[in-house]
This record gives structure tokens, sequence and C-alpha cells, in this order.
């Protein structure tokens, strides 16, 4: 699952947890942007690949075959990402989308002063930069006038998870 800043990754990724607990789906979650969160940044040295292998084959020793994936640009990466992980995994990429001024009032919520206009700036280039760029195979969800229950559903009705 990908978007720009203040789409709501986080939100449906718990959400859709939440939905699948109650099913006893088995899976697991991992915020990918947190993988290499940390400074300076370690984006040269692919950390973030390197924890998500790490992290997934973990998961993987303990039965888990289902994730969630959330990642601002991970609709970019779906075949390095399917790659790290091992395996033939079966991926269902998401792109969020939200108008800017859904998304500049969502960050305003967490945000404040020069650190949320960094954010803003981020995330208008991360929203126009991922609408170019995702291929037509990656499921597009406007979530302006979406719950997380809405947003987490429609993403649950495309994973087929809550058939099994």
């Amino acid at each position: 699952m990908g978007g720009r800043a203040g789409v709501g990754k986080t939100s449906a990724a718990l959400a859709l947890h939440a939905m699948l607990v109650r099913r006893d789906v088995k899976h697991a979650v991992i915020e990918g942007d947190a993988l290499d969160l940390a400074h300076p940044s370690p984006w040269a040295d692919d950390l973030a690949e390197r924890n998500l292998a790490e992290m997934w084959r973990n998961y993987l020793d303990l039965g888990y075959r289902r994730l969630i994936f959330t990642n601002t640009v991970s609709v970019l990466q779906t075949e390095q990402l399917a790659r790290v992980m091992g395996g033939d995994p079966r991926v269902v990429a998401v792109l969020l989308r939200a108008r800017d001024d859904t998304a500049h009032r969502r960050l305003a919520k967490r945000e404040t002063g020069a650190v949320l206009d960094a954010h803003v700036a981020r995330s208008d280039a991360a929203a126009r930069r991922l609408d170019a760029e995702a291929p037509a195979c990656v499921h597009r969800i406007d979530t302006d006038d979406c719950t997380r229950a809405e947003v987490a559903a429609a993403i649950l009705a495309l994973t087929g998870w809550a058939d099994r």
C-alpha cells in the first residue's frame, strides 16, 4: 500500500489489521517508512530492503503468509520488494490517493510550522510522481470521502483474504 503523506496509509493498514483479526486471518503488518528511519539517511545502503527481508523471513518462519506493507513509494517498487521477500509472492499493489486539501488537512493534525511545510511539499511532489509513474496494474483508491474502515474494506476485497 503506497501513497502520499496524509493519504491514510497507516490508518487504512490498522483498520485492515483489525478486520483481519476479527476474521481470525493470520497476517503481519510492516510499516515500511520505519524500516530505515535514521539520520543520516541510510537509503544508499538499501537498509529498508535488508530490514524487510529479515523481518519477513522471521514471519515466514512462524507460518505467516500474508503481509500488509505500507510505504510511500512501494507501488513503484513491487518487483524489488517481492524479490527481497523471496519466493514468488502474490502482490496486490494499492495506491491510496487524496486531493491536496485533504492531505494538507490531515498532515496539519500531526505536524506544525516548518515541519508541516516540508511534509506538505514532499507529499504534493509524491502525489504527482505516484500518479504519473504507478503502473496500470496498481489499484487506485481515493480516500478523500472515505472512512478508514471503508478504505480497509476496499483493500480487503482486492486481496481476497476475507474468503480464506
